[in-house]
């Protein structure tokens, strides 16, 4: 079988490679992974043919900021980055990953956000929010039987309470920690994204519900990952063409973070960030994973998104 890429794929591969060709010490190479992922699925028994399990990446927008505020003890330049979330259609019912930011920062960014917006300017149109983003593949709200919240900052919780059929699925600890964070932290949890009456939580519980599987199928697993937010979770993938897709959110922002370049602008323990990378790199390793960060401008740019695109 001939794996086959479009010639924009490919031109965004070539260029991504040809901004980091002064970067001899790289440790992952995301096109790399991705044809490894390729090879690996076809070498197996499985046929490739189009799945009922499909994974889209979205983004709300943009978020303008500085530099030290996503690698931290870096310079005070302009940097702009993305803002990704995800759908996973699946059998069972369908799966929505954070959100992105709330529909509100699209209205107005002062009134939802306050001050912070001075750190991090939002980016975003009209109809950039996840629900808007949904109608346009089709996708019936009422149909999304789980959001996964990777954690509770501002960027991350626009879809909670936007799914009426759905369970939040959250931390505890994340959770706790959203309504009382310390000085430092609070400026990242908007309180009205996430404080809403009627919502059915579902709480884990850190190490003793580690790598818990959604589904029971091995489709998705919920890895605790925590340093840039105390709950802080990431998500490991499985699709039947494509093979294992780790969501690193913001366990990793960048693939400077990956590689041990820098630790995340915010965090609640550098200490656990930095064990939380390197129990992700063993779980690549382990599943041949292609890894996608939470807000790297750069390796962003590879992925097919949606509405068009999709990985199965």
């Amino acid at each position: 079988m001939t794996i086959k890429y479009k010639k924009s794929d490919l031109e965004k591969f070539e260029e991504i490679l040809e901004n980091k060709k002064n970067e001899k010490k790289q440790n992952y190479s995301i096109k790399e992974e991705i044809l490894k992922s390729k090879v690996s699925y076809m070498d197996s028994n499985k046929s490739v043919t189009s799945s009922a399990i499909k994974l889209y990446m979205f983004q709300t927008g943009t978020l303008k900021t500085k530099l030290k505020y996503i690698k931290m003890n870096q310079s005070n330049e302009d940097f702009e980055i993305p803002v990704p979330w995800f759908l996973i259609k699946h059998p069972k019912g369908d799966v929505v990953i954070d959100g992105g930011c709330a529909k509100e920062v699209s209205l107005d960014m002062h009134a939802h956000w306050g001050s912070v917006v001075a750190a991090y300017e939002p980016v975003m149109g009209k109809y950039e929010n996840c629900i808007d983003q949904l109608k346009n593949i089709g996708q019936n709200i009422n149909d999304v039987r789980y959001l996964l919240q990777s954690h509770l900052h501002l960027d991350h919780s626009g879809g909670i309470g936007r799914f009426p059929n759905a369970t939040y699925v959250v931390q505890k600890k994340e959770y706790d920690y959203a309504f009382n964070p310390d000085w430092f932290s609070k400026s990242a949890y908007i309180r009205q994204d996430f404080d809403k009456p009627d919502l059915k939580w579902h709480f884990l519980e850190g190490k003793k519900t580690d790598f818990f599987d959604l589904y029971g199928d091995g489709t998705i697993k919920i890895i605790f990952t925590p340093g840039h937010s105390p709950g802080h979770q990431s998500f490991l993938i499985n699709l039947p063409n494509t093979g294992s897709v780790l969501l690193t959110i913001d366990a990793a922002y960048t693939m400077d973070h990956w590689n041990d370049k820098a630790l995340p602008g915010l965090v609640c323990s550098s200490v656990d960030a930095a064990h939380s990378v390197a129990k992700l790199k063993k779980v690549a390793a382990e599943n041949s994973s292609i890894i996608v960060t939470g807000h790297d401008p750069d390796a962003w740019q590879v992925f097919k998104k949606a509405p068009i695109f999709y990985y199965d």
